[in-house]
Parts: C-alpha cells; sequence; structure tokens
C-alpha cells in the first residue's frame, strides 16, 4: 500500500493508517482506523475509532457492544487464527457487521449482552432466575438502542 494508507478504492467512510511512533517511523502493526456506522442502523451517522493490532482489532475501553470485551478488544471470529480468520476477509467490514449484528452465542461483555438479548438494564442485584428472565423477555431493545445511539454521539466526525 503506497504511503501506508487504504487504498484509494476503499469502501466510503473507511479510514486507516499506520500509527506514528515518537520517532516518526510507521509502526506497520499498529493501524488507527475508522468504521462508519451502517446506513440505516442505530450506528448511522457515527465514524467508530478502532486501533488494529495485527491480527486484533480494539474499541476504546468500556464500548458498549455485546461482542466487545470492557477493554476493547472485539471478539469475532475472523480474528482469531483458532476459529475461522482468513487474510481474505477484510477486517473493518467484518466489523461494521458485528455491530449491527451482534453475536448472542459469543458475548464479551455482561451488560451490552444482557440489555442486547434480554432488553434488561444491567444491575447489581440478585440473579434472576431463567424463568424470570424469559418473562420479561420480550424483545424490547429499546434500551440497548438507546444506549447505543447515546454512545454514536460521541463518533460523530467532526
Amino acid at each position: 500500500m503506497a504511503q501506508g494508507t487504504l487504498p484509494q478504492d476503499h469502501p466510503y467512510g473507511f479510514w486507516a493508517k499506520p500509527k506514528k511512533a515518537a520517532d516518526g517511523t510507521l509502526d506497520m502493526k499498529t493501524w488507527e482506523t475508522g468504521i462508519p456506522g451502517r446506513e440505516g442502523t442505530i450506528w448511522e451517522g457515527a465514524t467508530y475509532p478502532v486501533t488494529l493490532l495485527f491480527p486484533d482489532g480494539k474499541f476504546p475501553a468500556n464500548f458498549y457492544h455485546p461482542n466487545i470485551y470492557p477493554s476493547g478488544t472485539v471478539c469475532l471470529s475472523i480474528l482469531n487464527e483458532e476459529k475461522s480468520w482468513r487474510p481474505a476477509i477484510t477486517i473493518l467490514l467484518g466489523i461494521q457487521d458485528l455491530l449491527d449484528a451482534p453475536n448472542a452465542d459469543d458475548p464479551a461483555q455482561l451488560e451490552a449482552y444482557t440489555t442486547f438479548k434480554y432488553g434488561l438494564f444491567f444491575f447489581a442485584g440478585p440473579i434472576l432466575r431463567s424463568a424470570d428472565i424469559q418473562d420479561v423477555h420480550r424483545k424490547d431493545r429499546s434500551a440497548y438502542e438507546k444506549r447505543v445511539k447515546q454512545q454514536a454521539k460521541d463518533y460523530i466526525p467532526k
């Protein structure tokens, strides 16, 4: 890649560049990237910063999403060599897909997962029995969507 950036034919709204070290050299294993929220989703209108530490990807710490660990590490099989990582898959597009289609079978963050899956706010109280959770589970994702939209405001490009 010329000058260490994405080719000019990259998908609209995405950006990526290697991080500069203190001495001015480019660290080709650490890339600063931006992933736009897909149009027509609750993620729309913002560009989310992701630092890629090849082959790992990281959002800012405490990023709210069921498949993002509190540390910011992405829980996505295409990034894990032991699961199904293949260089042919475009990593940034895979992460964009994950934003709007979380994998509820592989959660990385309890609060976002619980709100996404059960429509419940996370709380530090007694653990609910499975039957109790099923009673309140109505696929009401408004609490999850509200939190995502609030977070999106923090990442609107300036």
